[in-house]
This record gives C-alpha cells, sequence and structure tokens, in this order.
C-alpha cells in the first residue's frame, strides 16, 4: 500500500488542507479497478468505519498476491467539512463560505479526459479543486464507490437505473433493504459525476457489466461501531471478490437481496406543515397504509387539541426519518418508498 499525501492551499494565507489517498497495486491490469471514498459530508462516519477494516484486508490481499485489479481509497473525501465546527456542532455537509452542499455541482466530464479539471492549486476555492480532484481519482476505476449515511436509516444504495439489475451484487453484498434508482437529476452529485461519461457516449453498448457507480447510505449517522465497520467492510471485500478484483471464491447469493427497486420519483419525501416538537409513530422499514397516522407535530406546548397530525400520502415503506425532533416548517421528516410516482416530490434532489 502507498499512503499519499495531497496537500492544497486554502482560500486565505496561512491555511491548507490535506487529502489522504492510498493505493493498492494489483498484479493484472486487465482486472476492475476499484475507486471507494467516505465522508464526502464531512461529518458522516459509518462509511469511514467499513474502509477502516477494509483497508488491512486489502493490504492482506496486495501482499499475498490475491489482489489483481488496482484499489484507491480516500478514507476522508473531504478535509473541509472535516474542520467545520460551530459551537460544538459538526457541519459537515454544506461549505460555510458558499452554502454549497459538498455532495452538489460536481464536474461532468463527457468522456474520460480529467485534463479540463482545474488542478489543485488553481486559482479557485479550495471546495471546487477539491472537487476536481476526486473526480480526477475516481474516472480511471471501473467501479466508483462514494459512501454517506442518512439520519436515522436502513441500509440502502442510489444508482442510475442503466445500472440495475447488474448491481444486484453490491445490494446484497452489503445487506441493503433498498435500492433507489435515478435517471435524469439536475444537482450534479459525485455519483451522478462518475457515471456521467458512460452515460453520456455515443457507443452502441455501453459496458454497464463491468462498470458500476453508486451511492452507498450505510445505515444512520449514529451507526457507527466497531461491529458494524467490520461487517461493512467484510461485505465490500465480498464484492471486491465477486467483481474479481480480488483473488477468491465468491459466496455472494443475489437472491439475498429482496428488498424494494424505487425510481426517484416514487419517493414521497414527508415534509412538516408546521414547525414543532416532533413525536414519530413509525420507525424505519415499517410498511405503512395511505392516511395512516406518522407524525405528530406539537407546536403549542401543553394543548393537545393544536396538535398537527402527519398521515402517509400513499402506501410504503418508511426508509429513513430525521434524527432531529424538532423542525422547522417544510423541514423533511422521513422518505416514504412507494408503488406510484409522488403527488408532491420536488424535481432534482431528494433534500438539499
Amino acid at each position: 500500500m502507498q499512503r499519499i499525501s495531497k496537500t492544497f492551499p486554502g482560500d486565505t494565507p496561512g491555511l491548507q488542507w490535506t487529502l489522504e489517498v492510498l493505493t493498492f497495486k494489483g498484479t493484472d491490469p486487465a482486472a476492475p479497478k476499484a475507486y471507494l471514498q467516505a465522508a464526502l459530508h464531512g461529518s458522516e462516519f459509518p462509511g469511514v468505519a467499513a474502509l477502516h477494516y477494509l483497508i488491512p484486508a486489502l493490504e492482506k490481499a496486495e501482499s499475498t498476491g490475491q489482489l489483481l485489479g488496482d484499489v484507491t481509497i480516500v478514507p476522508n473525501a473531504n478535509p473541509i467539512g472535516m474542520s467545520q465546527w460551530i459551537n460544538g456542532e459538526h457541519q459537515g455537509r454544506f461549505e460555510l463560505f458558499s452554502r454549497t452542499n459538498f455532495n452538489r455541482d460536481h464536474f461532468r466530464v463527457e468522456d474520460f479526459d480529467t485534463s479540463s479539471l482545474p488542478a489543485l492549486d488553481a486559482p479557485i476555492a479550495a471546495s471546487v479543486r477539491l472537487k476536481a480532484e476526486l473526480l480526477r481519482l475516481a474516472l480511471p476505476h471501473d467501479i466508483v464507490l462514494d459512501l454517506h449515511c442518512d439520519d436515522e436509516s436502513e441500509q440502502y444504495m442510489y444508482i442510475h437505473q442503466n445500472f440495475w439489475p447488474g448491481m444486484k451484487d453490491l445490494a446484497a453484498a452489503l445487506n441493503c433493504t433498498a435500492v433507489l434508482t435515478w435517471d435524469l437529476t439536475a444537482d450534479a452529485a459525485f455519483e451522478e459525476a462518475a457515471a456521467h461519461p458512460l452515460l453520456a457516449t455515443k457507443a452502441d453498448a455501453p459496458d454497464y457489466k463491468r462498470r458500476a457507480v453508486t451511492t452507498i447510505e450505510f445505515a444512520g449517522l449514529a451507526d457507527v461501531s466497531a461491529e458494524k465497520g467490520q461487517a461493512d467492510g467484510q461485505g465490500l471485500y465480498e464484492y471486491l471478490v465477486h467483481r474479481g478484483t480480488i483473488i477468491g471464491k465468491s459466496t455472494l447469493d443475489l437472491a439475498s437481496f429482496n428488498g424494494p427497486v424505487t425510481p426517484l420519483e416514487n419517493v414521497e419525501m414527508v415534509r412538516a406543515p408546521i414547525g414543532g416538537m416532533v413525536f414519530y409513530h413509525v420507525t424505519i422499514g415499517d410498511v405503512v397504509s395511505e392516511g395512516q397516522k406518522l407524525v405528530t407535530l406539537v407546536h403549542e406546548v401543553g394543548n393537545p387539541s393544536a396538535e398537527t397530525i402527519v398521515t402517509a400520502p400513499q402506501a410504503g415503506r418508511i426508509l429513513t426519518r430525521r434524527h432531529v425532533r424538532f423542525v422547522r416548517r417544510g423541514d423533511d421528516l422521513l422518505k416514504l418508498l412507494a408503488d406510484k410516482p409522488s403527488k408532491t416530490a420536488k424535481a432534482g434532489s431528494l433534500e438539499s
């Protein structure tokens, strides 16, 4: 394993950032190459925990000649977001200066040539240079996995519809309970940027079987433990064995994934019609019927007659909940996976 520290200047005198990149050299140039990054949202650590246990396994595979394809890992993909704290609260999702989500507005190139991307020392904002560097690192690889987490959540992943069902092996390896598929989006998340050259190709038969690009939501913010990290790290390792990046006998049972595969337009983002304290009546994984009570919002303390009840807009499965218990009017409360398009879902990103 080679550990490379990429240091780049901040936006003011005396400030600089360091991006650590781990590279593992395979023995077969024709084998699938893999890129994994975690904590693009600087306060999300379940994916970091998974990499903490995957890295030693990759070191062993490399040293024993079992690693066929090159692997690149960026365990903390956002040193800027990791450093952002306000009054004791970690603020890793949005860049404080621009107020831009770190997983939005990534570069999209029409092919796999990254020579037009700005360098790490270009005269533009550090957060933009970081996005360019991450894409430059990722695009030479066949497999690109962006490791995230949700608030309170089941384990699930986002993929472009063209990669399904070819990526059912990853859903099985990571014990995902759901897959969300997308076609066109307007927010340019990292996953979309990494998939764009293949989606934009003029080839008659794009190679969606060899390549894999996804955002994985490793359950919720608080789901960080040695036990879960080991299980997720082992799942990633077994997936790389199955794909042929690592020598080994694959034990994956694709049938073990039997969760819903839901287009984004069928995802109901249930929002708060009024601000207040949150009482949940359902938990993640629950299957609910249309009109079922989901949440009580308390906006006049001590007056039960003033409570606001939020019900299910249609039948479906509860995928996520917010971890906070006090919300503003219009805030997201939970994600509901449904069988038909939402009448209320907005175009583009599910959340800001």
